[in-house]
């Protein structure tokens, strides 16, 4: 957990303030109602009105001071959390940005951003606070049965015991074994519910929609199953607290007896061990919390502490076209071979098209240069600081407007720069066409767009970027071979701009490149010029005869 620690550790001022605070509303506490039960008692006896003056004026002072330092310590803890949150999820997306190379993508780093980094919230205000102010308040309770009837204090001490440990460790095992179970069914269900939500179309032509409606079914029943044996398991824990708080007040109360103690010794020795057992009982309910919050927490330590720590190449990343440079790449999948050493130097400012059949390698290629692949061996240049950028096959849509979109790639971009990368990937027509121009709101993943619209969309958004190497794989897939070809030329024949690798399938316009490289299973089978490779027999000659067949 020492990611995590650097990111709480410049707040330490303020979490002890947090925990002090927590500490000492405990104790206004436990000293209200040990100070009530002496003056309830003691009234009893009807003494003169000036020898209760003290614990009326202590009561009152113990119950202000219970409520003003509850409230400072939430508004402490709070502050303390977020600001820390503010920190480590800084901390997260400069690790998930920094190791991309074999690093979580899409919804895996989504959820360690957002759902995981929140967890350490809880780490703070449901775990650490309350088992500091259990503590405070498990001692003091103790202190005030010995200083009561020391007879008494070994009562308390040993009902804080069970509550304080025996208790949270049931529900530690007990309490997360039903919530493992609970979250195993309710990850099952939501990939149930997706595939039946999003594959609605798909499942009603082949006739299996009712087949997966009653998997969801089958998954939301298993869910409704460990949800009520994880709340029997949380009903039973909670009664056994209650039990053991009862139980410690009542032979605490009788200990006091038998040791000779009056009325009003006895009354402050019982009411002060419930208060000091219920205290102590919030480590069953932040040991439930931590169980839960575990995994989470260790998967952002992990990433903390494994991410690479490499200085930004301020001098590549600061814009212009560099070179690209393969030296030996390896890359294999599952025992696959995708890259089977591969040398390869483009020149800076160059436009190279990347050709080859289906699994030959292009999009492995361009992954690599991306730093979004392990390479098994060899080295890649430069590294992809913020240099190396594009439209990768996964690009996502964002539900933005369309102008959200495309500023996620440039967000100081000009009207100017916004309308230039879209008449580039002609879309300037599309976005006349929508409703309302380019304040037009699009859905998650690009949806009530055509697929066209889409890949024109994030073609616009790759060329605003504009850097210094720019990695497009297959960005005209979705157009008609027309407008594809138009697109590509267009790419390859512009000026300016960084150094261009193109990953495409279609060959009309290619003529335009500087350079075509032919992947062949993993490896450079040829490279040259269009009209030079068409010229003599091989890969590339076959795939432009297929072409023109299929024209």
């Amino acid at each position: 957990m020492s990611g995590i620690w650097n990111a709480i550790r410049p707040h330490t001022p303020r979490l002890a303030a947090a925990a002090l605070a927590s500490a000492a509303a405990e104790l206004c506490g436990l000293g209200l109602v040990a100070a009530a039960a002496w003056l309830i008692a003691r009234a009893a006896q009807q003494p003169a009105l000036a020898a209760l003056s003290v614990a009326i004026v202590a009561v009152r002072a113990f119950a202000v001071a219970k409520g003003t330092l509850r409230y400072v310590e939430r508004l402490a803890g709070h502050d303390v959390a977020l600001r820390a949150l503010t920190e480590l999820r800084g901390r997260v997306f400069d690790a998930l940005a920094a190791r991309r190379t074999g690093g979580p993508r899409d919804g895996d780093a989504l959820t360690r951003m957002v759902s995981d980094v929140d967890a350490v919230q809880d780490l703070l205000l449901r775990c650490a606070l309350p088992a500091i102010a259990a503590a405070a308040c498990g001692i003091a309770g103790v202190a005030v049965a010995f200083t009561a009837v020391p007879a008494s204090a070994v009562v308390v001490a040993a009902g804080l015991l069970v509550a304080g440990a025996v208790v949270p460790a049931l529900v530690w095992w007990r309490g997360g074994q039903a919530a493992d179970r609970a979250a195993q069914a309710r990850a099952e269900l939501s990939t149930r519910a997706l595939d039946v939500l999003e594959g609605a179309d798909d499942l009603a032509v082949f006739g299996a929609a009712g087949r997966y409606r009653d998997a969801a079914e089958s998954a939301s029943r298993r869910l409704a199953r460990a949800e009520a044996s994880a709340s029997r398991i949380s009903i039973a824990t909670s009664a056994a607290g209650f039990a053991v708080q009862g139980v410690t007040a009542i032979v605490a109360a009788w200990a006091a007896m038998r040791a000779g103690a009056d009325e009003v010794a006895t009354a402050v020795v019982a009411l002060s061990a419930l208060v000091a057992v219920e205290s102590v009982l919030q480590l069953a309910g932040a040991a439930q919390r931590l169980r839960e919050i575990r995994p989470a927490c260790a998967r952002v330590s992990a990433l903390l502490e494994q991410a690479p720590q490499r200085p930004v190449d301020e001098t590549v990343a600061a814009g212009g076209p560099v070179a690209v440079e393969l030296l030996g790449v390896h890359v294999n999948y599952g025992g696959r071979t995708a890259l089977a050493g591969i040398d390869l130097r483009v020149e800076r400012g160059r436009r190279v098209a990347i050709v080859g059949a289906s699994g030959a390698g292009k999009s492995t290629l361009l992954a690599a240069v991306a730093g979004e692949v392990a390479l098994e061996a060899g080295t890649v240049t430069p590294e992809s600081h913020g240099a190396v950028r594009g439209l990768m096959q996964d690009a996502h849509v964002f539900t933005a407007s369309i102008r959200a979109n495309l500023l996620v790639a440039r967000p100081d971009a000009t009207p100017r720069q916004l309308e230039a990368a879209a008449r580039r990937a002609r879309f300037t027509d599309v976005v006349d066409a929508l409703p309302d121009g380019w304040d037009t709101v699009v859905g998650d993943g690009g949806r009530g767009m055509s697929g066209g619209q889409r890949q024109r969309l994030l073609l616009a958004r790759a060329l605003l970027a504009d850097p210094p190497v720019l990695l497009l794989d297959e960005p005209t897939e979705a157009l008609d071979p027309d407008a594809a070809d138009a697109i590509t030329r267009e790419l390859l024949n512009s000026p300016g701009g960084g150094t261009l690798l193109l990953v495409t399938h279609r060959l009309a316009a290619l003529d335009a490149a500087d350079e075509v490289i032919v992947m062949d299973r993993g490896l450079l089978a040829q490279r040259g010029h269009h009209r030079d490779l068409v010229e003599r027999p091989g890969p590339y000659r076959a795939l432009w005869e297929a072409e023109l067949l299929t024209a």
